[in-house]
C-alpha cells in the first residue's frame, strides 16, 4: 500500500507540472479532477445522485460539464450539495488506488485538497506555491483569459499563506525554477519524512 502524499496550490502555481515532473520520475499521480469526472460518468450511485440533486445533466450517458456549472454556480447551495456527493466518491477511489499500489508512495494532485478534507487521507501535503504576478500571468496564457477573470477566480481560493501553514512541505515554483530540482526535493523530503 502507498503512502498518499497531497499536491495542492492555487491556480497556475504548476501543480500540474510538479505531478508530470513526478510521473516522468516514474511515480504515480491520481489527478483528483480527472477522477471526479470519470466517477461522474461511470459510478451508478454517484450518477444517480447527482440526476437526484440537479435533474438530468447527462447526455448518451456522459455528464455535461455546461449544465453543471450552469446550476452549481449559480447556487452556492447546490454546489456545496454536489461536492458532499463527489468528494466522498473520489476519496473512497483514491484510498483505493493506495492500497492496489505497490509503490512507496501515491501522488493526489488537487486543487481544494484542504477545502475538500482530503488532508485527512495524506501522510503528507505539499504546497506548490510561485509569485502571484506568475500565476497571474501562467493562468492568462494557459486559459486564455483576462487579468481580471484570473484576479477573481484566485479571490474564491484559499491563499498560499494558509496553505503553506497547513503543510508539511513547500515549494517556490518561480519563474527560473528546474521541475527536476523541485521532484528531486521532494522525494529527498518525504523520505526523511515518511522514513
Amino acid at each position: 500500500m502507498a503512502s498518499i502524499i497531497g499536491i495542492t496550490g492555487g491556480i497556475g502555481s504548476g501543480k500540474s507540472l510538479i505531478s508530470s515532473g513526478l510521473r516522468q520520475m516514474g511515480y504515480e499521480v491520481y489527478n483528483t479532477d480527472k477522477a471526479a469526472r470519470r466517477l461522474m460518468n461511470d459510478d451508478a450511485d454517484l450518477r444517480c445522485a447527482i440526476i437526484g440533486l440537479l435533474g438530468d445533466v447527462y447526455e448518451d450517458g456522459k455528464l455535461v460539464a455546461a449544465r453543471v456549472a450552469e446550476q452549481v454556480f449559480a447556487d452556492e447551495k447546490k454546489l456545496s450539495a454536489l461536492n458532499a456527493i463527489v468528494h466522498p466518491a473520489v476519496f473512497r477511489d483514491l484510498k483505493h488506488a493506495a492500497q492496489m499500489s505497490d509503490r512507496e508512495f501515491l501522488f493526489a494532485e488537487s486543487a481544494i485538497l484542504f477545502e475538500s478534507g482530503m488532508q485527512s487521507l495524506c501522510r503528507c501535503v505539499i504546497t506548490v506555491s510561485a509569485p502571484e504576478e506568475l500565476r497571474i500571468e501562467r493562468t492568462m496564457v494557459r486559459d486564455g483569459v483576462g487579468r481580471e477573470e484570473v484576479i477573481s477566480r484566485m479571490s474564491k481560493q484559499m491563499s498560499d499563506k494558509e496553505r503553506e501553514e497547513l503543510s508539511q512541505f513547500v515549494v517556490k515554483n518561480g519563474k527560473n525554477a528546474k521541475i527536476s530540482d523541485i521532484c528531486f526535493d521532494i522525494i529527498n523530503f518525504l523520505r526523511n519524512f515518511v522514513g
